[in-house]
C-alpha cells in the first residue's frame, strides 16, 4: 500500500511510505481519525541516520501481519525527531515513567487526545527476552485498552499531572565565580581517565559540556577542567570514533571509543569543530571543517542533517562497511545517503563554527560557506507569513514550527558571521531573530491544542538546550554592544535555572557556559581595516577573546549606526586594533607586534 507519507518533507517518514502500516505524518488527522474509530494513538519516533529505527522498519513496518495489527488496533503515527523536537520531547519524558531504557525508535501508545499510557523503545518482532514480541506489545495494549480502558486513563493522567509538576522551577542568585568553577571539577571527577571524556557504554562525545569546559573563566578558576577537555578531544580524534575523512561518529559502544555508531551528525560535528577551534588543534578543526563541507554541504547552500550509518555495498546494507573502508577504495562505492533536512538551529551551529574557524585559519571559503548556508536558511526556511520554521527540504519548508533553540542557535551563528565578515546586516538579522526568542516562541500547536503535557526540559542533549541556546546568544548580543536588556536575559534565564544547573552540572553544560560568561568581564577586540588578511587582522584573530570583529571603516560605522556601541567611534581612517574589557578600551594600536594575545 501507499500510505500518507510519501508526500511529506521528510526524508525519514517518505523511507517508510512503502511500509504496509497505515501511517498518518504528525498532525490533526491522526487524532480527528483515532477519535473517530475510539482507538489508541500509535505514536513512532525515529530519525533517518537511526540505526535500530531502520531494523524495527524492516523487522516489523514491512511484515504485512504485523502491519494488519497496527492498523486494526491502532491509529499509527510516524514522526522524525529532528523535524518536530519539541513533540519529541514531549514523548520521551512521557515515556520515562514507563522504561529506563530511553531512545529512538521510540514507541508510545497514546488515548485518542494524544495523552501517553504505555512507552518503550525497539521491540523485535518475536521475543527476545527479556524484550517481547512487538506483536505480544500490540495485542496486549490493545486488551488494555478495551478491556481496562480506565486503567489506561488513568494512567495518562498521571503522566500528565507528573510533568506538568516537573515544569515548576524557582529563580535564584546568578551563580559565584567559585560555584561554576567547582561545577567543572565536578564534571572531571567523571572523566575516564584511562580513555579520556566522559562516560561508560555507550560513549558520547558531549560537546556541550566540553564547551563548558573551555570558558576562559573555568580555564582561570579551574584550569584541570580545561585540560580534561583537551585529553578528551585528543582521545576522540585519535581513536575510530572519528573517520579517515576527518569526520566524527555519534557514539562509540566502548568506553575506549571504538566500535563507533556510524552515523555523523550536523549536531555533533559543528560543536567538535568550535572544541577543536578552542584547544588549539587546527588538524583536527580542519578534518571537520572538510568532512562539513564535503559531505553535509547542500547544492543549494546549507548543511544537511547528518550522514547515515548504512549503506549499500554488493548488493546487501551494511552497517558501517562504507566507513571501515580506507578513504582511497570508497570511491567506487555509494555513499552512506545524507539527510538533507536544512534545520534552522543545526545550520546555525555549522554558521558559527565555520565563521569562527574560517577566521581563525585564514580560511575564507570557510567563512563564504557559511555566509552561503545562512542565506539559504533565512530564504527557505519560512512559512507564508515569514515566520521561521524548523527545516527545509531542496528549498521548500517545513510545516513545523522552529523551535527556540532554531532561534537562539541561528542567532547566534549570524552575530558569529557578521563578527567574520564585518557585515553589520548579519547582526541586525541575528538581533532580530533573538528578539523573537525571547518574546516567547508557541511551540507545537497540535500539542497544545490537545492539552498534551510538555514539561520543558532545560537539560542538553546533543545540543544546546532551548533555554541555554537562547540565553547565549542574548549574551553574544551584549558583547557585541546591542545593549544591557540582552545581558539581562540571559540573567534572568541562569538565575531561574541555576540551583539544578549546579547540582546537575554534566546536563548543563551550555547554561554554565552562559553563567560563566556573566560572571566574568568580556574581552572584546575590534580590528578596523582595510586588509581583512593583514598582518593586524591575523594577529587579532589568534587573541584569547570573547569578540574578535574584523571591519573596514564603512562597516564600523555600520554597525555603530546599527545600534551596536561596541563599534562607537572606532570607525578611523587609519587601521587600528581595539582591545577592550566590558567596553573599555585601550589605546588603539595598529602594531601587530604591540596585540596581548593572552588575557
Amino acid at each position: 500500500m501507499t500510505n500518507r507519507l510519501a508526500d511529506t518533507l521528510s526524508p525519514y517518514l517518505r523511507s517508510h511510505a512503502d511500509n504496509p502500516v497505515d501511517w498518518y505524518p504528525w498532525g490533526e488527522a491522526a487524532f480527528a481519525e483515532a477519535q473517530r474509530r475510539d482507538v489508541p494513538l500509535l505514536i513512532s519516533i525515529g530519525y533517518s541516520t537511526c540505526h535500530w529505527c531502520h531494523v524495527m522498519a524492516r523487522e516489523s513496518f514491512s511484515d504485512p501481519a504485523i502491519a494488519a495489527l497496527m492498523n486494526d488496533g491502532f491509529v499509527s503515527v510516524k514522526i522524525d525527531r529532528e523535524e518536530h523536537p519539541e513533540v519529541d520531547s514531549a514523548y520521551m519524558a512521557a515515556a520515562s515513567a514507563f522504561t529506563q531504557n530511553l531512545g529512538w525508535p521510540l514507541t508510545v501508545f497514546a488515548t485518542p487526545g494524544g495523552r501517553a499510557f504505555y512507552a518503550g523503545t525497539y521491540w523485535p518482532p518475536d521475543a527476545r527476552p527479556p524484550m517481547p514480541a512487538f506483536r505480544d506489545v500490540l495485542a496486549a495494549v490493545g486488551e488494555a485498552w478495551t478491556l481496562r480502558r480506565a486503567q489506561a486513563e488513568e494512567s495518562a493522567d498521571a503522566v500528565t499531572d507528573a510533568l506538568a509538576r516537573a515544569a515548576e522551577s524557582a529563580p535564584t542568585d546568578l551563580p559565584e565565580r567559585s560555584a561554576i568553577a567547582a561545577a567543572a571539577e565536578s564534571i572531571v571527577a567523571r572523566e575516564d581517565r584511562h580513555h579520556g571524556g566522559f562516560g561508560g557504554e555507550p560513549k558520547f562525545p558531549v560537546a556541550t559540556t566540553l564547551r563548558f569546559l573551555q570558558d576562559p573563566l573555568v580555564r582561570q578558576q579551574a584550569p584541570v577542567a580545561a585540560a580534561a577537555a583537551q585529553r578528551a578531544l585528543a582521545a576522540m580524534a585519535a581513536s575510530p570514533l572519528r573517520d579517515a575523512d576527518g569526520g566524527f561518529f555519534r557514539y562509540a559502544t566502548r568506553r575506549d571509543w571504538s566500535v563507533p555508531h556510524y552515523e555523523r551528525m550536523l549536531t555533533d560535528n559543528a560543536q567538535l569543530l568550535d572544541v577543536a577551534l578552542d584547544v588549539g588543534d587546527e588538524a583536527v578543526a580542519r578534518g571537520v571543517a572538510g568532512f562539513l563541507l564535503a559531505a553535509l554541504r547542500r547544492d543549494e547552500g546549507g548543511f544537511g542533517a547528518g550522514q547515515d550509518s548504512e549503506s549499500w555495498i554488493d548488493g546487501a546494507r551494511s552497517e558501517g562497511g562504507y566507513y571501515l573502508r580506507p578513504v582511497a577504495e570508497r570511491a567506487g562505492l555509494e555513499p552512506p545517503a545524507v539527510d538533507g533536512k536544512v534545520i534552522t538551529g543545526w545550520n546555525g551551529l555549522a554558521i558559527g563554527a565555520l565563521a569562527r574557524a574560517g577566521s581563525r585559519f585564514g580560511e575564507p571559503s570557510w567563512v563564504a560557506v557559511a555566509a552561503a548556508a545562512a542565506t539559504l536558511v533565512l530564504r527557505c526556511n519560512r512559512d507564508s507569513r515569514g515566520a521561521l520554521v524548523r527545516a527545509s527540504l531542496d528549498g521548500e519548508a517545513s510545516t513545523a514550527v522552529a523551535t527556540a533553540a532554531d532561534l537562539g542557535l541561528l542567532a547566534d551563528g549570524l552575530f558569529a558571521l557578521a563578527a567574520a565578515t564585518g557585515e553589520a546586516s548579519w547582526a541586525v538579522t541575528a538581533r532580530g531573530i533573538l528578539d523573537e526568542a525571547l518574546a516567547g516562541v508557541g511551540g507545537d500547536p497540535l500539542l497544545s491544542a490537545n492539552g498534551i503535557a510538555t514539561a520543558p526540559d532545560h537539560t542538553d542533549g546533543d545540543l544546546p538546550s532551548d533555554a541555554a541556546a537562547v540565553a547565549a546568544a542574548a549574551l553574544t548580543a551584549w558583547r557585541l554592544g546591542a545593549g544591557d536588556r540582552y545581558r539581562e536575559a540571559a540573567a534572568a534565564t541562569v538565575r531561574a535555572l541555576a540551583v539544578r544547573a549546579l547540582e546537575q552540572p554534566f546536563a548543563h553544560g551550555s547554561l554554565l557556559r552562559v553563567a560563566a560568561g556573566l560572571a566574568a568581564a568580556p574581552r572584546q577586540v575590534v580590528v578596523v581595516t582595510f586588509e581583512p588578511d593583514g598582518a593586524l587582522a591575523r594577529a587579532a584573530q589568534r587573541m584569547d577573546a570573547d569578540v574578535i570583529a574584523v571591519a573596514t571603516p564603512t562597516q564600523a560605522a555600520a554597525f555603530a549606526d546599527a545600534g551596536f556601541e561596541l563599534f562607537e567611534g572606532k570607525a578611523a581612517t587609519a587601521e587600528r586594533a581595539y582591545d577592550c574589557h566590558a567596553f573599555v578600551c585601550r589605546l588603539p594600536v595598529s602594531d601587530a607586534a604591540e596585540l596581548r594575545i593572552a588575557r
